[in-house]
Formats: C-alpha cells, sequence, structure tokens
C-alpha cells in the first residue's frame, strides 16, 4: 500500500489522511466498490464500507465514488478521512518483552504466539512495536514508517525477530534482508507425510483473488512475487510430520502458504484449513486426541527458530536460536507418544 495522503481535502477545505490504498488488478472484474474494498480490508463490514462511501471518505482515482461504483482494473481505490490512521498514532505500552540481545546497535526477541507485529487496522495497541517503544524509546523508522522493524512474523507464530535501533542499522539490516543473505529456519508440524526427507518449493505468492485476507500461489510468470522455501523432514509421527524450513524470500504467509502448496497445510492453521482433522483414522478416540492437540496449540504450529545476520556495526555474524514454546512442545510430545504406541485406534 503506497501513501499519497498529501495535498487531498474534502469540500469543506479539510485536510484527509489516507487509511488504505488499493490499484485494482489489470483483470479486474467490475465489483462494487463496497465488495472491494471488504475483500481487502481484515475486520471491516459492509455496512462500516457503505458509510464511509455516503460520507465521502472513499475515492477512485481522486474522486469521491458512492458505494455502488464499479471498480475496473487500474483504478486506484482510497480511504481517506479527516484523522491520521490509529497506528500512526503510537503509544509506549509497557508490555512483556523475551529480550535474547541487546547492544546499542540492535535488539533481538523471542516473540509470543498471540502478539501482533505492528499496530493495524483493528491492532491498534498491545503490538510488538507498543512494546519497543515502552522499553527502548524512540526507534528509526522502516519504509512503512514502522519503527524498529526490519522484517515481521504472523500473529500466532512464535519466534525471533531483529529490531534495528539506529537509521544505520535499519539501512544495513534492510538491504541484508533485500539482498537475502539473513539465515532464518522454522519449525512446522504439518498434516501428512513426505515422499522424499527435504525438497524446495518455488512458487510464486500473491493475494488471493477471491480472498484477499489469504495468500495463494500463482503459476510461473502469473501474478505474484517469486518465492523459495527450503524444507526438510524431521520427524514423522504418522499422520503429521514436523519439518524445518529455511527461507530464500519473505513473503506474506510464505511456509504457510507454500506447505498448503504441497498438500501438508500447517497442523491447526485455520486460515489455510489446517484446524481440520485431514489425515488419521476414524476412530473417535483418536478425533478426541486431535481436538485435544488443538487445544493444546491453539494456533498454527510455527516457531521462527533461528535467526542468523551480519551486525551493522562490528560486521561479526550473529546466531540465535530461541526454545519450542510449551504449547507447541507439548502438541508435539502428545504425537511422539501416539506415533510410538498408536494406542488410540
Amino acid at each position: 500500500m503506497e501513501n499519497d495522503k498529501q495535498g487531498q481535502y474534502d469540500k469543506a477545505g479539510q485536510e484527509l489522511y489516507e487509511h488504505f490504498q488499493f490499484t485494482a488488478d489489470p483483470g479486474q472484474e467490475p465489483l462494487r466498490v463496497d465488495k472491494f474494498l471488504m475483500n481487502r480490508i481484515e475486520n471491516a463490514s459492509r455496512n462500516k464500507i457503505q458509510q464511509a462511501a455516503k460520507a465521502g471518505n472513499i475515492h477512485v482515482n481522486k474522486e469521491q465514488v458512492k458505494p455502488n461504483y464499479k471498480v475496473k482494473g487500474g483504478d486506484v481505490v482510497q480511504v481517506l478521512f479527516d484523522h491520521p490512521p490509529y497506528e500512526n498514532l503510537l503509544v509506549a505500552e509497557d508490555l512483556p518483552l523475551e529480550v535474547v540481545y541487546e547492544d546499542d546497535h540492535v535488539v533481538v526477541v523471542n516473540k509470543a504466539a498471540g502478539m501482533v507485529v505492528h499496530p493495524g487496522h483493528g491492532n491498534y495497541s498491545g503490538t510488538l512495536v507498543n512494546a519497543l517503544l515502552h522499553h527502548f524509546g524512540p526507534l528509526p523508522n522502516n519504509a512503512q514508517e514502522r519503527p524498529g522493524l526490519v522484517h515481521r512474523i504472523d500473529k500466532d507464530t512464535s519466534g525471533l525477530l531483529v529490531v534495528a535501533k539506529t537509521e544505520e542499522a535499519m539501512r544495513h539490516l534492510s538491504l541484508q534482508f533485500f539482498e537475502k543473505t539473513t539465515t532464518r529456519e522454522y519449525l512446522a508440524l504439518v498434516w501428512g507425510s513426505f515422499s522424499t526427507p527435504k525438497g524446495t518449493v518455488s512458487a510464486a505468492i500473491g493475494r488471493h483473488p477471491k480472498d484477499r485476507l489469504q495468500m495463494t500461489v500463482f503459476p510461473e510468470g502469473d501474478h505474484g512475487k517469486p518465492a523459495t522455501t527450503h524444507y526438510k523432514v524431521l520427524e514423522e509421527f504418522g499422520y503429521v510430520t514436523l519439518v524445518a524450513c529455511t527461507l530464500e524470500t519473505g513473503r506474506t504467509h510464505q511456509i504457510r502458504v507454500h506447505m498448503k502448496h504441497l498438500g501438508h497445510p500447517l497442523f491447526n492453521d485455520a486460515r489455510y484449513g489446517g484446524d481440520a482433522i485431514l489425515k488419521g483414522t476414524a476412530f473417535n478416540k483418536y478425533r478426541q486426541f486431535v481436538d485435544n492437540c488443538f487445544k493444546i496449540l491453539p494456533r498454527q504450529a510455527l516457531h521462527a527458530r533461528t535467526l542468523g545476520f551480519v551486525h551493522p556495526k562490528t560486521q561479526e555474524m550473529m546466531q540465535f536460536e530461541a526454545p519450542i514454546p510449551e504449547d507447541f512442545s507439548s502438541a508435539l510430545e502428545r504425537w511422539r507418544h501416539y506415533a510410538k504406541h498408536k494406542s488410540l485406534e
């Protein structure tokens, strides 16, 4: 989303601030603007979007439109209000934060599952950024004006993140992520068994055309951005498998999408279908066992275990590892026991 809020005013001369901007894909079929936005803005109801349109807050190609305006390919759709986005009004909050490493230039944190990384629509407080501002004070902004953040992981993914404390560190680390010289390994528990012990997925990832809250794989040369994930089988438990995934690229939901593409959705990943019992027997005891595992691990089974980068000041190679959190390790122990005894079948 690009920021183009300068110089736009309502009819009364009140300055307007851009909250969202979307450019319709070239092949966009004509679609009402309220439906178009409902598919793209998380937690936004159609009623709220229609109210915004009636209030003159929705613009297409810099012109106000009504809710029944039909969006076409190439249209630039903006949602504008007379106040800045709430996520820009950052407040320091005293929240628990596990600091793995800190010096004058960088901080490495082990993010808990359930914590959103940065404020956004529907999550204006309680995020990692709010905690960082409390613990470390002012931090340099990245290109999206998010203090300290060099990369991100999903809300319900646990694990390691590096944070920049200086402008120099922000530039240096951002370049490393752009040039794909960092090292990152994730642990994922996925449905099904693999025919080979390791492999690589190279498949472009982009927004799902029908559900904009999901990402999906696109055929080569089609929509989406290139994405590459390497995986290695670590343990097999019959109906689920523990794999290590290393990233060459950092696309949104990359491991979750690539594993689903292979036919192995992440265990209890509700957004990508892993919260259903996809493999196993029809016995009630087995279903109860899996449901108990879902309760123990009430999120997608994904943990950012290792992170490596070159220190922006010392040029030293830094390598960190975060232990598997309790919810994930408890579910793994249950599956290990099940795989050994198969006592539930």
